[in-house]
């Protein structure tokens, strides 16, 4: 504990030392800057009282008639400021008729956005669904097939759809559910195909039955 007492100290003792130098040079550098503001205001005292000693021997020497000079000299200033006022509204009426002008441009690109939009619109509209695709798939297909099978071949013809498996999966037994398509597990692997292909195969026995 001494040792982190005496460690301590010492830091302190460093702290100290420093403040009390910061300090010192702060005081020296205000004494410095206000000899400086002190010697610059005697500066100024001494420029004003030299200015009025000109002005009032100007006045003395007849210095009204360089005063009635600088008046006249300064007059021409009025016009110009009042000829340079129609200058900067010539700006204004041109910013407005190019606004009037760009309006009907803005108008017509709108329109022309517009019309493009409602013309991409039934593009999209007959776009086949996820659904339709798979149920497309399974009835040109004269083996059954698993969803990987099934989601290859479609991200191949579809590349633009982002097909996923297990949404093709999810798919598939949502169409089994509806009795739209067939599920048969051969050992651990699952096929589908399509309903209407197999119905064929149920009725022709019963057809032979008839006919014996």
């Amino acid at each position: 504990m001494s040792e982190i007492q005496a460690h301590a100290t010492g830091l302190a003792s460093q702290y100290i030392a420093q403040v009390a130098g910061d300090l010192e040079r702060n005081v020296k550098e205000q004494e410095r800057i206000g000899g400086e503001i002190k010697a610059l205001q005697e500066q100024l005292g001494a420029l004003q009282h030299d200015h009025s000693v000109l002005v009032s021997m100007q006045e003395a020497l007849g210095g009204a008639s360089p005063a009635g000079e600088a008046d006249t000299t300064a007059a021409p200033t009025v016009p110009r400021q009042a000829t340079a006022e129609p200058q900067q509204s010539k700006p204004r009426k041109a910013a407005a008729t190019s606004a009037k002008a760009t309006a009907p441009k803005k108008s017509a690109s709108k329109a022309a956005s517009a019309k493009a939009s409602s013309a991409k619109a039934p593009k999209a509209e007959t776009k086949p669904t996820l659904v339709n695709l798979i149920r497309g798939h399974l009835e040109q297909q004269s083996e059954p097939r698993s969803a990987t099978e099934i989601s290859a071949a479609l991200a191949q013809a579809h590349p633009d759809r982002g097909v996923k498996t297990t949404v093709v999966r999810t798919t598939l037994e949502g169409l089994v559910a509806k009795s739209q398509a067939q599920r048969a597990k051969q050992g651990s692997s699952v096929f589908y195909t399509a309903a209407d292909v197999s119905e064929p195969a149920a009725v022709e026995p019963q057809q032979e039955a008839v006919a014996g």
